[in-house]
């Protein structure tokens, strides 16, 4: 195995791991950051959801060994306090309800947020498409979005 080194929520991390591990399983089984989930493992329903350079994207794809030098940013660091204002909507709106997509859902809207700081409930469908709840939650998921946006 290679050892590579990460940075994950401002922080540099040395791994060691196959160079095809997704970047899923080094957070969760490497280093412990269970707040990224597991949901399909293709890349469809994004529950896995984190920041790759401040861009929405898939963990379960993305190998270790393609991350060198990129800034990655996990559930556990979108905000130090959990008060980022996309997880205050979240905790408003009473958007959970299993609980499981939720932090892909809020790690899709804050980069949504981040690139359109005002998005049209178009722009919010479109963003959203990818991330799967299946307690169907997506009226209180585009009305926390829409507060959030508000703030």
């Amino acid at each position: 195995m290679k050892k590579y080194s990460v940075k994950i929520n401002k922080k540099v991390h040395q791994v060691e791991a196959d160079e095809n591990m997704p970047l899923l399983w080094v957070l969760r089984d490497i280093l412990g950051m269970e707040g990224t989930k597991y949901g399909c493992g293709v890349g469809s329903c994004g529950a896995c959801t984190v920041h790759l350079n401040g861009d929405a994207v898939r963990s379960c794809q993305l190998p270790i060994s393609a991350l060198a030098g990129m800034e990655i940013t996990t559930i556990e660091g979108l905000s130090a306090k959990g008060d980022h204002p996309v997880q205050k909507a979240w905790v408003d709106v009473d958007v959970a309800q299993c609980g499981y997509c939720q932090s892909g859902q809020i790690m899709s809207a804050a980069a949504l947020l981040k690139n359109t700081p005002n998005p049209t409930e178009e722009d919010i469908e479109n963003f959203m498409t990818g991330n799967i709840c299946r307690c169907g939650t997506y009226t209180r998921i585009k009305k926390a979005i829409q507060q959030a946006a508000s703030k």
